[in-house]
């Protein structure tokens, strides 16, 4: 560890700490599966050698995770999904070669642990080729990007707002309903949401959006 001039020990960047955090234990020489929800469903951005259709219980797809980099910026930021507790949901699950796993947890936390406002689970999901153990990130409600339960109407208005390193909010909320909706799994709210995203940003400009 890095030392000081008075010799002790320098704390570590947290964007570091955070990609650390709980850190998964994958099964040795053995492939692994990682569940999608979001964006991983129509961007996995890692290597895989099956898809299948999931559902897991105990959580659900919800937009509760303010977006500072990818969809947003801290002065103005956007909405992304994050898996909340309760209810169910149903995404993708990958099968990761077991040769790629190293590699693609590393990419999985560069990409989801950049602040920590996630933690990273093994979540038991149902396939209907079988039951798996699925890679997964899970929403921290004590974070402070935790949006918690918004209306559709302020829902709506963040996401209108929000553009970040990755692109704009209503892109992010576009490629998953039209992902949802080719897969045959239904977009259900998320439809309803886009509509009133598209009507906001056609909407004159008002009070700044709550964040």
């Amino acid at each position: 560890m890095a030392k000081t001039n008075g010799g002790r020990p320098a704390r570590r960047p947290l964007e570091i700490t955070y990609k650390e955090r709980e850190r998964l234990e994958l099964p040795p020489f053995d492939d692994f599966w990682v569940f999608g929800y979001g964006s991983l469903m129509w961007h996995p951005g890692f290597p895989h050698v099956e898809v299948r259709k999931a559902y897991l219980h105990g959580y659900h797809r919800s937009f509760c995770v303010y977006s500072h980099r990818y969809r947003g910026t801290p002065e103005r930021p956007g909405l992304v999904l994050g898996l909340d507790r309760g209810g169910c949901c149903v995404g993708l699950a990958y099968r990761v070669p077991a040769a790629e796993g190293d590699d693609v947890l590393d990419y999985l936390y560069d990409r989801e642990m950049i602040t920590g406002v996630y933690f990273p689970r093994w979540l038991h999901v149902i396939t209907d080729e079988g039951a798996v153990n699925a890679a997964g990130f899970v929403v921290d409600r004590s974070h402070g990007q935790y949006a918690g339960r918004l209306s559709l109407e302020e829902t709506a208005e963040l996401i209108a707002q929000g553009q970040g390193q990755r692109g704009s909010g209503r892109e992010y909320l576009t490629r998953t309903v039209h992902h949802l909706e080719a897969l045959g799994l239904g977009a259900g709210q998320l439809r309803s949401l886009l509509r009133l995203v598209e009507l906001e940003l056609r909407s004159p400009p008002r009070r700044k959006a709550r964040g």
